[in-house]
C-alpha cells in the first residue's frame, strides 16, 4: 500500500461499519467539509467513519502557477482541454490507497462510499469508476467526468452497480452546468444508475442538498 496523504478522520460511533472518503476542491483541504458530518441526518444508521485527505499541493497553472492544494493541474477554464492525465491517475492511485486501508481495517468495498466536491467529484468519478469492486455508493458534486473519452475503456464492470448521487448548482460559475449535464448524460449512456439533482445555487452546497444526501447515505449503508 503506499503512504497515506494526510488526512482528517471522524467516526461517528464506535467500530464503524462503514466509510466514507471525501474530497476536497482545488485550494481547500480535507478540513473544508468536516462541517457537513454534523450537517448530515444519519440516525439510524452504524457507525461510519469519515476520512477527509488532504491533496498535495502543485502549481495550478489557470492559477498563474500558485502553489496550492489540488488532485491535478488545471491548465484552463474549459477543464477538459489538455487534461493532466498525469496528475489524475496519481491522485486515483493516492485514493485507492484509502480504500485499501479501510478493507485492511475490516471495512468491505460494500461498505466504502467515495464523495466529492469540483476537483473532489472528478476524483471521485476517475476512481470510483474504474474501481474493480463495487462500492456502496459514489456523490459526486459541482464537479464532471475526467478523462471522458477513456472511460468507456477503463471503466470496470463491477462499477456499473454502484449508485452515484450527482448534483450541481445551475448558476455554477466555475463547472458550467452544461458540463456537469453532459458527464451525467455521458454516465447515463454507459450504463450507470445515476440519481440526479440541480439546485439554484452557484459552486457551493446547499441545505436542500444536505438532505438529498441525508437521504442517499441512509439509502446506499441503512
Amino acid at each position: 500500500m503506499s503512504e497515506l496523504l494526510e488526512h482528517v478522520q471522524i467516526e461517528t460511533g464506535d467500530n464503524p461499519e462503514a466509510a466514507v472518503i471525501w474530497l476536497h476542491g482545488l485550494g481547500a483541504d480535507g478540513h473544508d467539509f468536516v462541517p457537513i458530518v454534523r450537517e448530515l441526518d444519519l440516525s439510524g444508521l452504524p457507525g461510519i467513519r469519515f476520512v477527509f485527505p488532504h491533496a498535495r499541493t502543485m502549481p495550478v497553472t489557470i492559477n498563474n502557477g500558485y502553489v496550492m492544494r489540488a488532485w491535478y493541474d488545471i491548465t484552463g477554464a474549459e477543464l477538459v482541454r489538455r487534461e493532466d492525465e498525469t496528475g489524475l491517475r496519481a491522485s486515483q492511485s493516492a485514493i485507492e490507497a484509502f480504500i485499501a486501508r479501510e478493507k485492511a481495517r475490516g471495512i468491505p468495498a460494500s461498505r466504502i462510499v467515495l464523495a466529492g466536491f469540483s476537483q473532489g467529484c472528478a476524483m471521485t468519478i476517475q476512481t470510483g469508476l474504474r474501481h474493480p469492486e463495487t462500492l456502496a455508493g459514489m456523490i459526486c458534486l459541482s464537479g464532471y467526468v475526467p478523462l471522458a473519452d477513456k472511460l468507456g475503456a477503463e471503466r470496470t464492470e463491477a462499477s456499473l452497480a454502484t449508485p452515484i448521487f450527482m448534483a450541481h448548482g445551475r448558476h455554477d460559475n466555475v463547472v458550467p452546468f452544461s458540463r456537469a449535464q453532459a458527464s451525467h448524460d455521458a454516465l447515463v449512456e454507459l450504463g450507470y444508475q445515476v440519481e440526479w439533482h440541480e439546485y439554484t445555487m452557484q459552486h457551493s452546497v446547499c441545505l436542500e442538498e444536505v438532505q438529498d444526501l441525508s437521504r442517499f447515505f441512509k439509502k446506499v449503508l441503512g
